[in-house]
């Protein structure tokens, strides 16, 4: 969790095959889950977010990591972000485009 911008965002381009300028919003979790840093590119520059635990951790989602990347849906991001388990909550159907 020591790497800043510029080595993540060459993770980005290397690990992920992913462009880090493209508005999405990647998240990077610590070896022991209690620290979150999430890169984003915000049309003139680099946002990063750092977020670590005084207590407990981060329940990650489920993915195989042979796949990549991991898209998750704002609903399930906030959810990881405030504690709540993506796991047992039951999300509504709801209308999409």
């Amino acid at each position: 969790m020591n790497k800043g911008i510029e080595c993540l965002s060459e993770l980005i381009r290397s690990q992920m095959n992913a462009s880090p300028l493209s508005g999405d919003a990647f998240l990077f979790f610590g070896k022991k889950k209690d620290m979150v840093k999430v890169l984003r590119w915000d049309t003139d520059g680099f946002i990063l977010y750092q977020k670590r635990l005084e207590e407990g951790t981060f329940e990650l989602p489920r993915f195989k990591p042979s796949q990549g990347l991991c898209k998750l849906e704002w609903e399930i991001f906030f959810m990881i972000m405030r504690g709540i388990s993506p796991r047992s909550v039951l999300l509504r159907k709801r209308f999409k485009i």
